[in-house]
This record gives C-alpha cells, structure tokens and sequence, in this order.
C-alpha cells in the first residue's frame, strides 16, 4: 500500500488531512470505513534482517515514518519513548562496537570465534536504515510502567506499519544488544531506558514465505462472571 505525498481523509468538521513532509493537520479524524487498510492489516507481515537491502526511506519519507510512529495511545501525553536513527556508516561503527564487546568479555580460555565475530560486525549492515525505539519511562506515578512501556511497543509497531505502507519492508528485532549494559551505554541509553527494538527498514531483497498464525479459537475466550452459566 503506497502513501501518495497528499492523503484526503473525511473529517467530522469537514476539514482535510494533509500528509506533507511529516505535518499533519491536528482536526480530529471521522472513523470511516477504510477496506483497503484493513487488507493492508491483514496481510502484512515482518521480514529477515538479512533479506532486506537499499533503497531504504528518503529523509522526507524517515519524517513521515517517524510522525506515524510517535502517533500512539500515550496516557498523559508523557512521551515514554525515543527513536535513534542508525545509518550510512554509523551502521558498520556500531557492528565493530558490538563485535569488540564480544571478544573483550569473553573468557580467556573461550574466545568467539570469526563467524560469531562477523555476525556482530554485520549485524546492522543489510537494510539501509535502523531505527533504535528506546523505551523512556518517565519516573511519574500518575502512568503506570507498564503502560509506559506498552505505548513504546506501539510506537515501534506504527513504524513499522508506517514503512510497510510507504512500500518498504521491515524486520523488529532485539537480541542480545538490547538489554547487554554496555551495548545500551554505547548507545546512549540512561539508566531507566531499554530498547523496545531494532526496527530494520529496507527493500526485501527476495520474497520470503509467511508464516502460519494463531487460531481465534486457541487465543479468544469470551469473559463471564464467576458463577454464570457458560452457553454450548
């Protein structure tokens, strides 16, 4: 689904929403029926790291990723989360960082090995943009953590459906440099933050299969109250 530099959107006022370079109008929008992005829901689907490649986002199409994805429920507009963008060569930088972490931590008598090595060196090296989606919870008793943490999930997900509907593909990862102390000192992060992930943006570099996905019936219960009798 791709995203035209000019989007009409009824609104309740009779208004326009106009995407253009990341600024949108601030009316609030009507919740019309919308068939082709419920299509567009149905069938989306996350790619491997490995499979994507350049072209990757412009910086007026990085804006407009980006606006969608700090467009989140947020209680009390707290903003319980930041982006990194990592690119270019900053991408290759941060692999030899992270291959350096490896080998200076590892036991004496167990060194990594060249391919795990390689595999930190390049791990930020195939799709041309990586966005870090830092989890910032503001220390305020008015939002629970959780939802605090919720809401930066959400942003990481709105970015990529947000690339996704712009044309590119996009792989949400974590691994072992989103919770790894140095890794987060690395990249900036203060104490209280964590990484909700590694979202990777690029060109699928070849069509990959889906996957299968869970059965309503396995994951959907419909809630009585304790002592109601249950129909057939």
């Amino acid at each position: 689904m791709a995203v035209s530099s000019q989007t009409r959107v009824k609104r309740r006022r009779g208004s326009i929403l106009t995407l253009d370079g990341g600024r949108f109008a601030a009316d609030v929008i009507a919740m019309t029926p919308a068939p082709d992005v419920l299509a567009f829901l149905l069938n989306r689907r996350s790619s491997r790291p490995k499979m994507l490649a350049a072209p990757g986002p412009s910086a007026d199409e990085l804006r407009t990723i980006l606006t969608a994805a700090a467009r989140v429920p947020d209680h009390k507009k707290i903003v319980p989360w930041r982006f990194l963008t990592i690119a270019g060569d900053a991408r290759s930088a941060l692999g030899d960082a992270l291959a350096e972490i490896v080998r200076a931590e590892a036991p004496p008598d167990d060194p990594p090995g060249a391919v795990r090595l390689q595999t930190e060196r390049e791990r930020f090296g195939f799709a041309p943009l990586v966005v870090a989606v830092v989890s910032s919870p503001r220390l305020t008793d008015r939002v629970p953590a959780h939802e605090q943490v919720l809401s930066a999930g959400a942003a990481a997900f709105n970015l990529c459906l947000a690339a996704n509907a712009l044309g590119y593909h996009t792989a949400w990862v974590t691994d072992w440099p989103s919770t790894h102390d140095g890794a987060k000192a690395l990249l900036g992060l203060e104490a209280h933050e964590a990484i909700a992930g590694f979202v990777h943006v690029g060109t699928a570099a070849e069509d990959q299969p889906d996957r299968d996905r869970p059965d309503l019936s396995d994951i959907v219960t419909a809630w009585s109250p304790p002592g109601a009798q249950q129909d057939n």
